[in-house]
């Protein structure tokens, strides 16, 4: 069986002028052409070649030596060639770009720009590639709790959170709790693997385990009060939303940070403001 989108070793059964014919064995009813300037010097029929199928200009079936960047079920990074209504064409290493259709788009993306892409069959039997990655990420990832990763983030949920792709192929997420400052889809991040779930898929933070994050954050602060005049125009009283929106840490890591400062002597808080000694 020919598959589309996949790699296969297939046999010489007919050399023509343009190219030659593939297929599973001589016997096989279904063939696909391999154009003369694929084919290896030396190959003669009966011999073996590995290909990749997928579908020319004209929706033909056809093969290649050439080993795109990603394959059918693969998440890869992919480059935005060109765009209009349809969708965007991406680049993915054949002569033919592939399309990531204007629906599979979780926000608008621009020419130049490398975005993060999973492929799949349409229901037209044509090759593709979609922004929602969550289905074809992995779950069998080598990291463990506490372990550093850099991921892809790809989709952001104001109930769980930021889902990211751990190394652009594993299933991650930065619960909603977790996730401090500006993040986007598309932002590279590095983070701390807090948990594996049964499953396997990874929960993330963006802070370090909050002996490490301590300094940080007490740096933070002080660097927050130099800017402002020397002062914060709230306590640590303030609601966690307050804080969480001017400082990017919870209400606790904030007045964990805040007690170690004040033992320093290094600050003063007043009824409605912290200000600097």
């Amino acid at each position: 069986m020919l598959r589309l989108g996949e790699k296969q070793t297939l046999e010489i059964i007919k050399k023509v002028d343009f190219g030659v014919y593939l297929a599973e064995s001589s016997e096989s009813e279904d063939k696909v052409l391999l154009p003369a300037k694929q084919v290896p010097e030396g190959s003669d029929i009966g011999g073996k070649l590995e290909v990749f199928l997928y579908r020319d200009s004209d929706d033909r079936l056809i093969a290649t030596t050439t080993t795109p960047k990603i394959m059918l079920g693969d998440v890869a990074m992919l480059t935005v060639k060109a765009t209009n209504k349809v969708g965007a064409f991406m680049d993915w290493g054949l002569e033919k770009d592939v399309l990531l259709p204007f629906r599979e788009q979780t926000r608008p993306v621009r020419e130049g720009e490398d975005i993060l892409c999973a492929m799949y069959i349409d229901k037209s039997d044509r090759l593709c590639v979609t922004m929602n990655v969550y289905e074809f990420l992995r779950t069998d990832s080598p990291y463990q709790k506490e372990d550093k990763v850099r991921g892809t983030v790809y989709e952001i949920s104001k109930n769980f959170g930021a889902f990211v792709a751990v190394d652009d192929i594993f299933s991650g997420l930065i619960p909603q709790k977790e996730l401090y400052g500006d993040i986007k889809i598309g932002d590279d991040v590095t983070a701390r693997v807090t948990g594996v779930k049964e499953d396997g898929k990874l929960n993330l933070s963006l802070r370090e385990k909050a002996y490490l994050q301590m300094d940080t954050d007490m740096q933070k602060i002080i660097k927050k009060m130099e800017d402002n005049g020397g002062k914060l125009d709230f306590t640590d009283k303030a609601s966690p939303d307050l804080i969480k929106e001017k400082m990017q840490m919870s209400k606790n890591e904030f007045k964990r940070a805040v007690g170690h400062l004040l033992k320093e002597g290094k600050i003063e808080i007043l009824p409605d403001s912290i200000v600097m000694k």
